[in-house]
């Protein structure tokens, strides 16, 4: 009898195989240090297969920012519920941002340390992303002020700010999270919801803090 033949994996569960290895290895090492022989070995695939499916080092790195970015964005969606109160949607929300990166540090690493400090195209990766997020919880501050006010008056800027201010404290939150030994996806999101909707809170009782008014300058002589 002849040796019987080893089945032939899939291209689309090979390239995923190629691009684990290569999220592993870009959180890891970073962009620069990391190698595609490295990638390779790790993957089990010899690095000419590596070029033929994902043609460069170049590429490849886009697609792993295009694959964590993708399934980032998936996670925050899926963990908010249009049916729940405002500060609970938030908080599911912020719950399953800060599961995903905290379960893929790797992928978190490649998004947050990696595509934004490699240049364009990379960059410009990372910002469709955080847009898309941003836009998000642009949607989630409206409900909430829908939910305390039958007619929000809050200007698009500022609901615009809010977002973009949450969305940063998120981030900056997750890198601390994941480099600090102890600290749940819970944790980290009760953390950010004190801070934040504390605040929100506020702002859609019609209690906003403003700041103190300017002293008059006296006019040049």
């Amino acid at each position: 009898m002849g040796a019987v033949k080893s089945k032939r994996m899939p291209r689309a569960v090979r390239e995923q195989q190629m691009l684990d290895a290569a999220v592993r290895t870009f959180g890891q090492r970073g962009y620069m240090a990391a190698s595609m022989d490295e990638i390779a070995e790790l993957a089990g695939v010899s690095k000419p297969l590596v070029y033929l499916y994902l043609n460069s080092k170049e590429d490849l790195f886009t697609a792993c920012i295009r694959r964590e970015a993708a399934a980032l964005t998936e996670a925050v969606r899926a963990g908010v519920h249009p049916d729940l109160p405002a500060d609970r949607q938030l908080w599911e929300g912020l719950r399953a941002f800060f599961t995903h990166t905290a379960r893929n540090p790797d992928g978190w690493a490649v998004l947050h340390l990696q595509a934004r400090t490699h240049g364009e195209p990379f960059a410009a990766e990372f910002t469709a992303m955080r847009e898309e997020i941003a836009a998000l919880v642009t949607q989630l501050i409206l409900a909430a002020a829908r939910e305390a006010h039958r007619d929000p008056d809050l200007p698009e800027r500022e609901v615009a700010g809010l977002a973009e201010a949450l969305v940063g404290a998120a981030e900056s939150l997750a890198a601390w999270a994941n480099a600090t030994p102890g600290v749940t996806a819970r944790q980290a999101a009760a953390t950010l919801m004190n801070f934040a909707w504390a605040g929100l809170g506020d702002l859609m009782a019609g209690r906003p803090w403003s700041p103190p008014e300017e002293p008059e300058r006296a006019q040049a002589g």
